[in-house]
């Protein structure tokens, strides 16, 4: 009988070793996986948000670079606009004959806005046209370098190289030279000159 219950316990945990060793490790395998699953549910949790907001700022930085690329194409485009207006403009203001010296000078004034113009007319109304008449004063101007020194989409500064030729009636010619920091605004779609001050 001993041998009958020493087999049949043999028997019996045999059985029964097999199914706690299958359980133990479906145990592992499951608290293994588990943690493999909650990681792999943190990575998709990760990537789900990480590459929105990724994509995000790479298209607010790609915004931002062409907006600086456009108003960069703007001032320049403004510099070089604003550099023909303030050399033609000053030609024009320097630049008479006495027969035409009021046409000349009137279209000059078409040129500027602001205090500018108002002071140039008075100067040219009071001192230049009266003077060219009486003393048959001629001159030309001619702008060999100008360059813009700032430049926005309605606002520029052009440094201005001039050389004036006067001619005061049977004299001999006198040239001059000079430097002009010209201010040009863009007003109702048209560059103006707002300032002129020699340097």
């Amino acid at each position: 009988m001993t041998a009958d219950l020493e087999t049949e316990l043999e028997t019996s945990s045999a059985k029964t070793e097999p199914a706690a060793s299958a359980s133990l490790i479906d145990g592992e395998i499951g608290a293994s996986g588990s943690r493999q699953g909650r990681a792999n549910r943190w990575r998709c949790a990760l990537i789900y948000s990480l590459l929105p907001g990724l994509a995000l700022i790479l298209a607010v930085a790609a915004g931002y670079a062409k907006w600086c690329d456009g108003v960069a194409r703007a001032s320049h485009l403004a510099g070089i606009e604003a550099t023909h207006v303030a050399s033609d403009g000053t030609i024009a203001m320097l630049s008479y004959k006495p027969d035409t010296v009021e046409r000349d000078l009137d279209a000059a004034r078409d040129r500027l806005t602001g205090g500018l113009k108002d002071s140039y007319s008075q100067l040219t109304r009071d001192v230049v046209i009266p003077g060219s008449k009486q003393k048959r004063i001629a001159a030309a101007a001619s702008v060999p370098a100008a360059a813009p020194i700032t430049a926005s989409p309605n606002h520029a500064v052009v440094l201005i190289f001039v050389n004036q030729t006067v001619t005061v009636g049977a004299d001999p010619p006198t040239d001059t030279a000079s430097r002009i920091r010209v201010t040009v605004d863009k007003v109702k779609n048209q560059w103006l000159i707002s300032g002129f001050d020699p340097i």
